[in-house]
């Protein structure tokens, strides 16, 4: 009997990169993963080695096919998920990278946003793109990248330099740069993209001044791109689908219902609702996304983002050393009867959505001389849920109201989280059965791309739940939680304020 089809999906995130072999009902056949590091040069900035993307990368690839080939597994296609927004720019002449890739949480535009909000420019940006004025995205990163390596502006303007997320980028390295792409889910997060024309835009072109010369062509999220070149793989594979992680997890989590919302716990949180066919303009701080395009047709969703998650636990370990172990915080918070009055306000890259402060930075509040490491991880794990919260509020104000929250990630193997989640939200909170959403739904939309699924529905269909948990909390409690943790946020917010301009 033949081997059931199997999809090669590269998941390539902000702390490691990582290939999945895939069945159609989601059964892992093989994985590997490379860890992949960062660097701060300056304050607030953060930046990757582009080739430390490209190797580990192309090393999970490699032993992931190897894996699935000895088996007897046949890979039909392959799909990329990617981190976002993080900015890469290199000579199309021979590929090489004019500088470190600038990642999405590099805060070292802020003052260009803030003069760009100061002459009014942020009302049609948001209206043509569905974003903020804000350093997380791409536009400003490739205008600093444009200004600051000497000559790059000339020769990006004589066509001789690519940008690219990382989607363009791995595509590009796959191919043997012969295809210079990337799909409507990145091309949305750049800060260029018309969410409306689906197209770049003229007119947000001239305001970065960026050369249209070195973007890459806008395809649909799924279909043909090209096949791998000679050599980079141990098979040549058609990569048949790109898609930015967040995109990719909602498609994973099977939310291909207008009103299906899943929330993603990595490195940060992401929050995303399907809004349908049309954009949905938020009021409170939200993000209108392009969710996937597929035959030429759009379908968007709301989105909001919490720029530390996992993070917060990665820093209580490296950095503070009080948690030998991110898995460790659940312990941690479950030995304590309450939070001791203790918040954590993790804006260590500034505060996402619904406030958009970039300058706001992170603290500790409520502590006393009882408090110890079992509060601060509590602090970081509450803290997530809280922004949850308030990034679902701002959804309902936006006239989204989910059902259910559907989660995955690292941190959402957390039982501790998961309830308290389900506490601060009031929603009943489902745990994705596999936890692997983003690369599952990088895997979904190459199946789309191969014919090996027919439509969205099938996904829909194919897609597992895990354990689910329901509000406990009295209403009272919670809303006693909430208030605290808003106080908490206002204070940094006002430090934040009173701080020397960067």
């Amino acid at each position: 009997m033949p081997k059931p089809p199997l999809v090669l999906a590269i998941d390539q995130g902000t702390t490691s990169s990582r290939a999945i072999a895939f069945g159609l009902g989601g059964d892992i056949h093989a994985q590997a993963q490379r860890e992949l590091p960062a660097s701060h040069p300056n304050a607030g900035w953060v930046e990757q080695d582009g080739e430390d993307i490209w190797r580990t990368s192309l090393e999970s690839a490699r032993r992931c096919v190897e894996q699935a080939s000895a088996e007897g597994g046949r890979i039909h296609a392959v799909g990329i998920a990617n981190q976002r927004e993080t900015t890469l720019l290199w000579r199309r002449d021979g590929g090489e990278l004019v500088h470190p890739a600038i990642v999405w949480q590099d805060r070292r535009t802020e003052p260009a946003c803030r003069r760009l909000k100061g002459q009014g420019a942020e009302a049609e940006f948001s209206a043509r793109t569905g974003l903020r004025l804000d350093p997380y995205f791409s536009c400003t990163k490739l205008a600093w990248l444009l200004d600051h390596v000497a000559g790059a502006r000339a020769q990006a303007e004589a066509g001789r330099l690519a940008f690219g997320t990382v989607d363009s980028f791995l595509l590009w390295r796959l191919t043997g740069g012969r295809l210079h792409a990337t799909d409507p889910t990145n091309a949305s997060r750049t800060g260029l993209y018309n969410i409306h024309a689906l197209d770049w835009d003229e007119e947000l072109l001239r305001l970065f001044a960026i050369p249209r010369t070195c973007l890459p062509e806008v395809r649909d999220s799924c279909g043909d791109f090209a096949a791998t070149a000679e050599g980079v793989l141990p098979l040549c594979l058609p990569v048949r689908a790109l898609a930015g992680d967040q995109q990719a997890a909602a498609v994973g989590q099977g939310c291909t219902e207008p009103g299906m919302t899943k929330s993603t716990y990595g490195t940060g949180c992401f929050i995303l609702a399907h809004t349908g066919d049309k954009p949905l303009a938020s009021r409170n701080g939200l993000l209108t996304t392009i969710a996937w395009r597929i035959d030429g047709a759009a379908r968007y969703a709301l989105e909001g983002s919490i720029f530390a998650a996992g993070a917060t636990l990665q820093w209580l370990r490296d950095g503070l050393g009080i948690l030998p172990d991110a898995r460790q915080s659940e312990a941690l918070a479950s030995s304590l009867g309450d939070n001791g009055g203790v918040y954590m306000v993790p804006a260590f890259a500034g505060l996402g959505a619904p406030h958009w402060d970039a300058r706001a930075r992170g603290a500790l509040v409520g502590l006393s001389l009882g408090s110890g490491a079992a509060h601060v991880a509590r602090a970081a794990l509450e803290a997530v849920a809280y922004q949850s919260a308030d990034l679902l509020a701002a959804m309902r104000q936006d006239g989204v109201a989910a059902r259910q929250l559907r989660i995955d990630g690292g941190m959402a193997g957390n039982d501790w989280l998961a309830q308290f989640l389900s506490d601060m939200t009031g929603l009943p909170v489902q745990r994705a059965a596999a936890q692997e959403s983003t690369a599952l739904g990088a895997c979904y939309l190459a199946a789309l791309g191969s014919g090996l699924l027919a439509d969205m529905g099938d996904i829909g269909h194919v897609w597992r739940g895990g354990e689910r948990f329901s509000a406990q909390m009295p209403a009272g409690e919670r809303e006693r939680l909430l208030a605290g943790w808003r106080q908490a946020v206002e204070a940094v917010r006002r430090h934040g304020e009173a701080a020397p301009a960067g």
